[in-house]
């Protein structure tokens, strides 16, 4: 599929549109450092940092210094100016180019990202020398055989189909990695709180924050919020939750 230029809108919306909760910021923290040693401070990539959503999460709770690599200016941008945190610095780069000295992180985190990267090779390469010896490397992905339990895919099946074709396998993901040297250390599955109400999820959906709708007409993309509408009533109103794969590597 094309590569989704996130200069263009995506950096417009996606802070709000995919914000994360204190208590889902917590859930991810607390699976991440399960697969750590206590040692403090760790420091960390985070790949594909975005609108800095994660960032300074991961320098407070391991001690800092988190580097946030975003290959989108506006985006970063936007990091920049609303997710800055003391021990966060966040540069221009990419996954096949991380502008970073060898051996520079204990952790390196891809979320929602392993799917832009064109150099598959190049870039689990470039994770090798950038994370350190005995490093950890999660990527939390989707995957092409199997798909996020969103309600908005169910009701709307033509965006489900689009939505699968922007993704690996689960295990072309886990070979990317594994071929180039990485060790598959667990696979774990994370359920986090996406929105605290049906309303809020649909209010940000409608805002159009993920790459799914870079890849649909505006008659496609209407179409199913026409069938979201009729479907709303009967869809369960509480908090809305979602379960992740989380792959975790070690260098």
């Amino acid at each position: 599929m094309a590569k989704v230029d996130y200069d263009e809108h995506q950096h417009t919306v996606y802070a709000v549109g995919r914000q994360m909760s204190p208590a889902a910021l917590q859930t991810w923290m607390e699976a991440l450092a399960r697969h750590l040693p206590e040692t403090r401070p760790l420091a960390w990539l985070d790949l594909g940092s975005g609108t800095g959503r994660m960032t300074p999460s991961l320098a407070s709770t391991f001690g800092g210094p988190a580097y946030g690599v975003e290959p989108a200016d506006k985006m970063r941008s936007q990091a920049v100016a609303h997710a800055h945190h003391p021990a966060v610095t966040y540069s221009a780069g990419f996954a096949e180019h991380i502008p970073l000295p060898d051996a520079s992180s204990d952790a390196a985190l891809l979320f929602f990202v392993w799917h832009h990267v064109v150099d598959r090779d190049g870039a689990v390469q470039e994770l090798r020398r950038e994370v350190k010896p005995a490093g950890t490397l999660f990527v939390q992905a989707n995957f092409s055989d199997r798909m996020p339990d969103a309600w908005w895919l169910h009701v709307v099946p033509e965006w489900m189909n689009i939505h699968q074709a922007q993704y690996q396998s689960e295990e072309e993901v886990r070979s990317d990695f594994i071929g180039a040297g990485w060790t598959l250390a667990s696979h774990d599955e994370i359920t986090w709180l996406r929105s605290a109400s049906l309303a809020q999820d649909y209010g940000r959906l409608r805002l159009r924050p993920t790459s799914l709708f870079e890849h649909m007409s505006d008659e496609l993309v209407e179409a199913g919020f026409a069938k979201i509408e009729v479907a709303l009533p009967s869809l369960d109103d509480g908090p809305q939750f979602e379960t992740s794969a989380l792959p975790v590597f070690r260098r």
